[in-house]
């Protein structure tokens, strides 16, 4: 990889060239404004930008990424800072283009079935500007409420949805995007099947490192016409792992299968006042949506195949109120975990479902190993685990048996037929696990793609694949583990 152009200041010349592009107010250069983007979600690794900039529209992109490639300046795309694993950390310094001033939403097609929105835009704006229409963005993450659409597209979002609806790649038609050279192309379209190479699914999951996204063409999909939620109330979290594959091996594919254990529940109880049994194993949130005439028969498949695995009880929601509690319950949950530690890091693995039983009781026998309190809640239904190890960050010695636990979960991941991320990404908290994932020739594929698009490295130097990650890092020292926010 040709080596990255790093400066610690930029030419007060290029300064002046960004305030006249964008205007003065919307150029943040002093050290205790840069400050506050030093770092995402993922807070163990931090470097300040040397300024950022708020481009509000594709013009004033092009512009600044044509700026940074005369001066050779690196330069970083962010949108709400939420991610989880540093995709936006300003490895380099250089220029931090924030987009959330791109947040319009531009074009609603309930005829053809998409949206046209800008990368600012915050997922649950889109949902709730389509309320009363008939359709929805089916992508939800738990971070919704403050997630942005464009950041949703470099990471390749999930959310409790995505086993029935998918992740966010399933729902991404089209997008602009001004490459790193400043050239502005689009990828995809408004119809499903464009000619050629599928280069919005290798735009999708990026993480920035291919280009700024501009605009993005977002699918909507029709509202279901019944949902059936229901929670299932389990003494140990096997039970509950066993009756998520007999559910999923019956043939029913619920829209959601969310599993919190007894840890959690601890949290959410007080937090929610819900009625959850603080002496339950774990819970099951399942939800299965569709047409009335099937709803009905799936929901009583569902109960009989949780009392088969020795479910306690199986409550359903009888009203939407009921319904809209049970999920603010599962997806307000990292909001709670303040109660039970000061301090807490979550870690994003993938086991196939039938590996769940296996990789939780491993969880379980790290937390012991290492003397550290986890508590789970995941995404059941697709195997994507988020163990939360709670310490304080504060003692020393409990940081160190936090980091070894989480690299020995995320390294029983692989070993099981996984993988260490499902949808944070890979960002700079986790290159030194790609060569464990993929062989040296996979990695040069992945290597000389990028440099199709980023051939000079300035746009987001040193992410996702280990030759630019293993360069410039060393001097951070990972000396305590992320706090975390809502999965």
């Amino acid at each position: 990889m040709p080596e990255t152009a790093t400066i610690s200041t930029i030419p007060a010349e290029a300064l002046e060239a960004l305030r006249r592009i964008v205007g003065e107010s919307s150029v943040l250069s002093a050290h205790e404004q840069v400050l506050v983007y030093e770092c995402d979600g993922f807070v163990i690794e931090k470097n300040t930008p040397d300024c950022v900039v708020f481009p509000e529209t594709t013009e004033h992109v092009v512009a600044i990424v044509k700026l940074c490639n005369e001066y050779k300046i690196p330069f970083v795309p962010r949108g709400a800072g939420t991610s989880l694993a540093g995709g936006c950390l300003p490895v380099g310094g250089g220029v931090m283009i924030a987009l959330t001033r791109m947040r319009g939403i531009h074009d609603v097609n309930l005829r053809d079935h998409y949206a046209v929105v800008g990368p600012g835009t915050v997922n649950v704006h889109l949902t709730q500007h389509l309320k009363g229409t008939g359709f929805h963005y089916a992508p939800d993450p738990s971070s919704q409420g403050a997630c942005t659409i464009g950041g949703n597209v470099a990471t390749n979002s999930g959310g409790p949805h995505t086993l029935k609806y998918g992740v966010t790649v399933n729902h991404v038609l089209g997008a602009e995007v001004v490459l790193p050279d400043g050239e502005v192309v689009q990828f995809g379209g408004y119809t499903e099947d464009n000619p050629g190479y599928d280069l919005t699914g290798l735009f999708v999951g990026s993480e920035g490192t291919f280009g700024v996204c501009t605009k993005v063409i977002v699918r909507l999909t029709r509202d279901p016409v019944a949902y059936r939620t229901m929670l299932g109330v389990f003494e140990t979290v096997e039970d509950a792992t066993q009756a998520i594959s007999g559910i999923i091996g019956a043939g029913i594919v619920p829209a959601a299968l969310e599993l919190m254990d007894q840890g959690i529940i601890e949290a959410v109880e007080p937090a929610f006042h819900f009625g959850f049994p603080l002496d339950a194993g774990a819970v099951l949130l399942i939800e299965v949506d569709g047409l009335e005439v099937a709803v009905d028969g799936e929901a009583e498949q569902i109960v009989a195949l949780c009392e088969q695995n020795n479910a306690r009880e199986v409550r359903k929601a009888d009203s939407p109120q009921q319904r809209d509690l049970l999920w603010k319950c599962r997806k307000k949950a990292f909001g709670a975990i303040g109660r039970l530690s000061p301090s807490y890091c979550t870690q994003d693995g993938v086991v196939p479902r039938t590996k769940l039983p296996e990789i939780l009781k491993f969880i379980t026998e790290a937390s012991a190993r290492h003397d550290i309190r986890i508590v789970n809640v995941f995404h059941a239904g697709d195997g994507n685990i988020h163990p939360i190890l709670l310490f304080d960050e504060r003692d020393a010695e409990q940081i160190k048996r936090v980091l070894l636990a989480s690299d020995e979960i995320l390294n029983r991941c692989i070993e099981l037929g996984g993988s260490v991320t499902g949808e944070h990404g890979i960002g700079v908290e986790k290159i030194n696990f790609m060569n464990k994932l993929f062989t040296e020739a996979d990695l040069e594929t992945m290597e000389s793609v990028r440099l199709a698009f980023n051939p000079t490295g300035l746009c987001s130097p040193q992410k996702m694949l280990p030759t630019a990650g293993a360069c410039g890092m060393e001097h951070i020292e990972k000396s305590h583990p992320a706090r975390r926010a809502a999965l």
